[in-house]
């Protein structure tokens, strides 16, 4: 992309005009996160990319998880990081840092970068106006939330002033504690409350592969039948590690 000119990007804009004005007025969220937000250059395209699609009418809702930032922070401070079924095993220190890394540093950090390049965002957790209402979903994850309800009050006064709500993964219990949540999950609840036209998906993350080691069987399509086939054949799996399931 380094090589394309101002009149190259003019012929692409020009021909995706009839598909963005489908978007106009429209919800799209999109969830942010793996190495498209460690790359500097990568993350500043995004951004661009954001807020050409706020200057066109799209009502973009930015969320985003922080894996990498949680981890090199818990590495920082001598915490072990543990992982069961590919969720983070969060006890009460580890929750004190998720909080810190989220709605802190990566979540301020990308409002920043919006508004470094001439746009309006408002960092938001979960917490935020009590958006994203969570129970404990089991012992052994600790303060990994299980999403009850969204309310999208907050997103609609935002986007209604004209900024873009930048959204951090972590939501409040009945108990008045925080947890921790997979932000794809948080992205795709939000996306249902708020009806959007569509969500997208940004990460290092191939997509859903039919042999998770064969980076060739990538699945472009599929079918909510179809990926219950997938989950149903991988049900033995019983450990997660920061990169791959191990069989049991």
């Amino acid at each position: 992309m380094k090589n394309v000119t101002n009149a190259m990007r003019a012929h692409i804009l020009t021909a995706a005009v009839p598909y963005i004005k489908q978007y106009t007025d429209q919800y799209v969220v999109v969830k942010y996160g793996g190495n498209a937000m460690v790359d500097e250059e990568l993350k500043k395209s995004v951004m661009k990319d954001l807020l050409l699609l706020q200057l066109v009418g799209v009502k973009v809702v930015l969320v985003h998880g922080g894996g990498p930032a949680i981890n090199s922070t818990l590495e920082a401070m001598q915490i072990e990081s543990h992982f069961a079924n590919g969720l983070r095993v969060t006890d009460e220190a580890t929750m004190d840092v998720v909080q810190m890394v989220l709605a802190g540093k990566v979540n301020k950090g990308l409002v920043a970068d919006l508004t470094d390049l001439g746009g309006k965002a408002v960092g938001l957790c979960g917490v935020d106006g009590n958006m994203i209402q969570v129970h404990k979903q089991n012992e052994e994850l600790g303060y990994v939330g299980y999403i009850d309800t969204i309310d999208t009050s907050i997103i609609h006064d935002v986007i209604s002033r004209g900024y873009i709500p930048v959204i951090s993964s972590i939501g409040m219990g009945a108990d008045g504690k925080t947890y921790n949540i997979n932000a794809d999950t948080v992205a795709a609840k939000i996306a249902g409350a708020l009806k959007a036209e569509t969500m997208v998906a940004m990460t290092n993350i191939d997509g859903v592969l039919r042999d998770v080691h064969d980076p060739d069987s990538l699945i472009s399509k599929i079918t909510m039948a179809e990926a219950d086939q997938l989950k149903s054949r991988w049900c033995h799996c019983r450990r997660y590690d920061s990169k791959r399931w191990i069989a049991a």
